[in-house]
């Protein structure tokens, strides 16, 4: 079987596969968030309400570009 015949047998909506692909980058960046609060908060523990509550800002944030990748998968699927 040559590649022509592999990419023509599959069928399906390629928008699953592009949500999958564009998860991965919140997900990168929420960890990024949290363990730059994590260091933070070990090296001036006294900041740590304020650092906590622009941790959860920054997941708010991050998480954003989720949700336009679940609301594009939903306008581009048939």
């Amino acid at each position: 079987m040559d590649a022509t015949t592999v990419l023509a047998a599959i069928d399906g909506n390629i928008a699953t596969v592009g949500y999958g692909l564009a998860a991965i980058g919140p997900a990168i960046g929420v960890g990024f968030v949290v363990g730059k609060t994590i260091e933070s908060v070990a090296r001036q523990p006294e900041l740590q309400g304020r650092l906590t509550t622009l941790m959860y800002i920054g997941i708010a944030f991050t998480e954003a570009l989720a949700f336009i990748g679940i609301a594009t998968y939903f306008i581009f699927t048939k």
